[in-house]
């Protein structure tokens, strides 16, 4: 009897033995499995050089705005970060061009601020930050932005993120010519853009895509008590822009599986056909895209379900960033994280731990 206990004893040992080699060796393997795991790579990434007549400035708003008003100038506020290829193409695609470059100079003086930087600043309230304490507390959300003062110490222009030169060149005239005391920016440049159209007599059609509701001008959520988010893409014809976003950004799978997700419709910036907008105000496409301050085309703004403003994209943007403004709002990632660059920079990350590359300057 004490020879069979002992063999059964001894046989298991042996089976826990064993059992605790195979379990070890299945963790072993895998820990090994997801170390050989490859992160996916992070690519489009580039660093803007800027040119060396940015004004020394020791970041006293105040003492800026009384220096540029001194020499008959407008101050200009620049945010930027490390590796914004859109900060890098303003100074590549825009600032290359003479007439740009020396319209600005003539006319503004610019101070730089990193958006995540140390640095102490002093606002024209005589409040103190640091660099990024300030870029979080004027709600800068794209890079480049560009916020344009006046003498008396009111922001009058913002461009939220990279515009191409055209557009950029409207901005300038209107600030530099002191025409926000008889307009806001969006009556100028549907001013000037409706002087373009009548030169250029080729008419085109809106791009179409599938996933637009056809032909709804009553968008009062309150009566319809929508489930989905909104999306109201504004474009025009003859717009190289619109070209882009349809021909490249909205061919890709993956943003036409999120933009489904959406109630999406479209309109001519400039019709005038009656509309009833997501709040309930009766008015026209053309004058609620005035009310919105839609002067870049394309322009994408998004509407909860109580009819409400949550984001928009009225800059130029490539794929990633499209898509990662898509799931910001359908995800609702901006009701808990305010701020949109590092909720992309967190999503980048998730895509890249599951071994597929980023790139953020890829159509």
């Amino acid at each position: 009897m004490k020879h069979s206990i002992f063999s059964l004893r001894s046989i298991l040992f042996i089976f826990i033995v064993i059992s605790s080699n195979t379990i070890s060796n299945v963790i072993a393997q895998e820990a090994q499995q997801e170390k050989n795991k490859e992160t996916g790579k992070y690519l489009g990434a580039k660093t803007a050089t800027h040119p060396n007549w940015f004004k020394e400035s020791f970041l006293d708003l105040d003492e800026d705005i009384a220096d540029a008003t001194a020499a008959n100038k407008r101050l200009v506020l620049y945010f930027w970060q490390p590796g914004c290829p859109y900060c890098s193409q303003l100074w590549e695609d825009n600032f290359s061009q003479k007439e740009i470059e020396t319209k600005f100079r003539n006319n503004f003086e610019i101070v730089a601020m990193n958006m995540w930087g140390d640095r102490d600043v002093v606002s024209v309230a005589g409040k103190s930050y640091t660099e990024k304490a300030f870029a979080e507390a004027l709600g800068i959300q794209y890079t480049p932005t560009l916020l344009f003062f006046d003498e008396n110490k009111k922001i009058i222009h913002r461009l939220n993120g990279y515009i191409p030169p055209e557009d950029f060149k409207l901005s300038l005239e209107y600030v530099s010519g002191k025409y926000e005391k008889n307009q806001k920016f969006g009556a100028f440049s549907v001013a000037q853009k409706q002087q373009r159209q009548a030169q250029n007599k080729t008419t085109k059609k809106l791009h179409s895509e599938d996933f637009f509701s056809q032909k709804i001008t009553d968008l009062n959520h309150t009566k319809q008590a929508e489930e989905k988010y909104l999306a109201v893409f504004f474009e025009e014809d003859n717009c190289k822009n619109c070209d882009l976003l349809h021909q490249k950004t909205l061919k890709d799978p993956a943003t036409r599986a999120l933009i489904k997700q959406f109630k999406s419709v479209q309109y001519n910036r400039y019709a005038e056909t009656p509309i009833i907008t997501p709040s309930g105000e009766k008015t026209t496409v053309k004058e609620w895209a005035n009310q919105l301050g839609i002067a870049y085309l394309p322009a994408i703004i998004f509407f909860n379900q109580n009819g409400k403003e949550v984001m928009r994209i009225d800059v130029q943007m490539r794929t990633f960033h499209i898509q990662s403004v898509f799931d910001y709002v359908l995800t609702e990632a901006y009701k808990t994280e305010k701020n949109f660059q590092r909720y992309i920079s967190a999503r980048a990350d998730k895509i890249r731990e599951k071994g597929i590359d980023t790139d953020i300057w890829a159509y």
